[in-house]
């Protein structure tokens, strides 16, 4: 089948690969245009474009799929099927009828849990011990299609955000081909989601990393691997000898104690684990704002730590 993709994330890259060794035809990308990225602010292509740019596909990056230039596009090329990953654009109707099967979407997630931009994310935050991807018919309600495949894995105790986004890019491929394979002979069974049964992913804000040690060791140790690596679970360090403060990400973590705890919440114990509302936390790694990722003991040593040294969310800090 002639196919058209549209997105701009690096979790549609396996698919992309799959698609393009695959007996279908890709014959059009479309993504969003260069954006500033790094210190320096210079445009930069998205993962696709460059993909695309490596790899001999005709793209166009476009601000609007809708737009004339967009409709007029996908007509002209008159596409079997549109797959959609990681897009961020919400489709017309106008544009999913223009194919002759319409258009399917790669969900990072078990539909109808976790609909919204932050499925992976969310998931790991609510401590879920499994996820998956779901591909579906695009709708107008967001993630609300019809179901046409679904594949899981487990998520592990160290599994971060990061680990699972590529595992699950992975794991859609081949799901992806077979779906295609599917519509194509006229075998695929559209399933309804039970929408009584839906959760929702709401796009991630800098605020949602903001720590509260209050909440349990297990609560943490889920934020700070669901946030890892953007936007990161923060928090600010505050030594006990000279109440210096320094913000930090804290980037890995391991739960040391779930029952119990004497003190403060936040505070450094005398084995370097940090209290919380309920049970303990070793810190592994920590990233010093505007600083390297590094082990939790070379950030102790590099500011003379004790135990007393303590953490406060990052908002008593007046940021």
């Amino acid at each position: 089948m002639k196919v058209i993709y549209c997105g701009c994330g690096r979790f549609g890259i396996d698919s992309l690969n799959a698609l393009k060794a695959s007996n279908h035809q890709l014959v059009h990308i479309i993504t969003h245009p260069e954006k500033q990225a790094g210190r320096g602010r210079k445009l930069r292509a998205n993962d696709v474009e460059q993909w695309a740019v490596q790899n001999n596909i005709p793209f166009i990056a476009i601000e609007d799929i809708n737009s004339t230039q967009g409709v007029e596009l996908v007509k002209k090329l008159a596409p079997d099927l549109l797959v959609v990953i990681a897009f961020g654009q919400k489709i017309s109707p106008e544009i999913i009828g223009i194919p002759a099967k319409g258009a399917i979407n790669v969900h990072g997630s078990l539909l109808p849990k976790y609909r919204g931009a932050a499925p992976i994310n969310r998931a790991i935050i609510n401590g879920e011990t499994e996820t998956g991807i779901s591909i579906i018919t695009l709708a107008q309600k967001m993630d609300a299609g019809e179901i046409l495949a679904q594949a899981k894995i487990k998520i592990g105790d160290d599994d971060t955000a990061d680990t699972i986004h590529d595992a699950l890019a992975k794991l859609a491929a081949p799901v992806l081909i077979e779906t295609i394979d599917k519509i194509q002979a006229g075998k695929a069974v559209y399933t309804k989601q039970d929408n009584s049964e839906a959760t929702s992913a709401p796009k991630l804000k800098k605020e949602d990393g903001i720590i509260d040690f209050n909440q349990s060791a297990a609560a943490i140790h889920n934020k700070v691997r669901g946030l890892w690596p953007w936007p990161g679970a923060a928090a600010c360090f505050v030594s006990a000898k000279n109440n210096k403060k320094c913000p930090v990400t804290i980037a890995r973590t391991k739960i040391t104690e779930e029952q119990s705890r004497n003190g403060r919440a936040g505070l450094v114990n005398a084995g370097f684990d940090v209290l919380c509302g309920i049970g303990s936390l070793k810190i592994l790694e920590i990233k010093p704002h505007g600083g390297k990722l590094m082990d939790f003991k070379s950030f102790l040593n590099g500011r003379a730590g004790v135990a007393g040294d303590f953490f406060v969310p990052l908002e008593e800090n007046g940021r």
